[in-house]
């Protein structure tokens, strides 16, 4: 159970956004030290709840490698304990209540929860990484993650048995659940307001809940994946001063769909994962791309950009992500990449052309100057191969070049209407929250904008 998530972190995808960690400034980087790396989808990204490892995620609905990705679906990360519902049972209203209580003293009661958890069970330390400093404040996130959804079963237990899966890869085990549990109930004890035998109860028998959930999908898990994937990169191309493409070719077949991602661990940071999109659709070689921006003390980002080469072995987490097409319907696909974001627009694009479904794909790709328009070339040649694909750069700062220089958003309104289209939406956390108001604005319904955005996916 390292330091990415929790038991206790679960919204999946449903209509949409979701929760994960601030992503690079970019497109959804690493932002490192800083409480939670978000998918380098283009990003990178972290996770967690209770004490166990950092996965997540990413975020959000979806599933590993094994199972069958869900349907694309959009998620919407909550940033604070929910209202008062009149609807929500005895036990969510008595833990969103305590969650109220201890959020001015959040920082203090993490600290003491690792403090319990390390002291009376030190051979857990292990699983975590060196330096906790990413690792803080994913446990109250998590916790108002699960505390929002704990009355949606379905979003409640996807994103969970998505969790307790993910974890195999930092050697979680089912002995490891009790301990996490009472260093949780020993934190809130000392913090909380109010603490009776009826906030206890709420609490233990939510936690016994999310536990279960996790053991029981990593348990079935355990029967047909492994745990992680040895990965060799094969091929690595510097696109910019700090954009790599990393090319590498898994020890094993990996299975995912296009527009997902996965964690990525370094052999110069052990037990520090962070999320990256794929950026293209399943190949009959079976090798994985991503593309991967260096952001300022990001340590894994820094490490695959500036220091991997071919030969390296990294490993891999089972595929998680929501952002995937549905081939059921006949709708356009718009498409918003910012920066590297750009990567799981380009494996959705591919995914339409391997189907041969005819429907227009509508692509802004936006970056903050023509320099960082680092695939265009890619992007226009996939346009000149398929008449139903148009893709437009956008530039932002203003100066006149191979981009339209609107803002992003304001680009997709004036390009509109929309009604047609599903949306797809990857890059900075900023670039997802205006993209989706826009959106909404204009009409398109939230159950038809996807995205995994890492700012909701704390615990991934």
């Amino acid at each position: 159970m390292p330091p990415e998530s929790l038991p206790t972190s679960p919204p999946g995808p449903t209509p949409a956004t979701e929760p994960t960690p601030a992503p690079d400034p970019d497109a959804d980087g690493e932002a490192e030290p800083a409480p939670h790396p978000a998918p380098d989808r283009a990003g990178e990204q972290p996770s967690v709840s209770a004490a166990l490892p950092p996965e997540a995620p990413a975020a959000p609905g979806a599933l590993p490698p094994e199972a069958p990705a869900p349907q694309p679906s959009a998620v919407v990360p909550p940033t604070a304990a929910p209202p008062a519902d009149t609807d929500a049972s005895p036990d969510a209203i008595i833990v969103r209540r305590t969650l109220s209580e201890i959020e001015p003293v959040s920082d203090q009661l993490t600290s003491y929860f690792y403090a319990l958890l390390f002291i009376h069970h030190p051979e857990l330390r292990g699983l975590f990484p060196v330096a906790m400093d990413t690792q803080r404040d994913r446990l109250l996130k998590s916790l108002l993650i699960a505390a929002e959804h704990m009355d949606s079963p379905v979003i409640f237990t996807d994103y969970l048995r998505q969790l307790g899966r993910g974890h195999r890869k930092y050697g979680t085990q089912s002995l490891h659940y009790p301990a996490v549990g009472e260093a949780l109930i020993g934190a809130l004890t000392r913090y909380a307001t109010i603490w009776d035998d009826e906030t206890e109860g709420a609490w233990v028998r939510t936690y016994t809940a999310i536990s279960q959930i996790m053991i029981d999908a990593a348990a079935e898990n355990e029967q047909y994946a492994p745990a992680w994937w040895n990965a060799e990169v094969v091929a690595h191309q510097l696109r910019t001063p700090d954009v790599a493409v990393v090319t590498v070719r898994p020890d094993q077949p990996y299975p995912f769909r296009a527009g997902q991602y996965t964690s990525v661990e370094t052999p110069w940071w052990p037990r520090v994962w962070r999320h990256y999109s794929f950026a293209s659709a399943p190949r009959p070689d079976g090798l994985l791309t991503f593309h991967v921006k260096a952001v300022p003390a990001g340590w894994v980002s820094n490490s695959l950009v500036h220091h991997a080469s071919p030969g390296d072995i990294l490993r891999l987490g089972p595929p998680a992500g929501s952002m995937v097409v549905d081939h059921s319907t006949d709708n356009g696909l718009l498409c918003l990449g910012g920066g590297t974001g750009i990567a799981p627009i380009k494996a959705l694009v591919e995914d339409v052309a391997e189907h041969g479904h005819r429907r227009r794909v509508e692509v802004f790709y936006g970056a903050r100057s023509d320099q960082d328009l680092y695939d265009m070339e890619t992007m226009l040649r996939l346009q000149s191969e398929h008449a139903w694909l148009s893709v437009r750069p956008v530039v932002g700062d203003g100066r006149p070049g191979q981009g339209l220089t609107e803002r992003l958003p304001d680009v997709v309104r004036d390009y509109g209407p929309w009604e047609e289209y599903d949306a797809y939406l990857s890059g900075p956390p900023g670039m997802i929250r205006s993209g989706l108001d826009v959106l909404t604005g204009i009409g398109i319904p939230s159950e038809r904008i996807r995205h995994d955005s890492l700012d909701a996916l704390v615990a991934t």
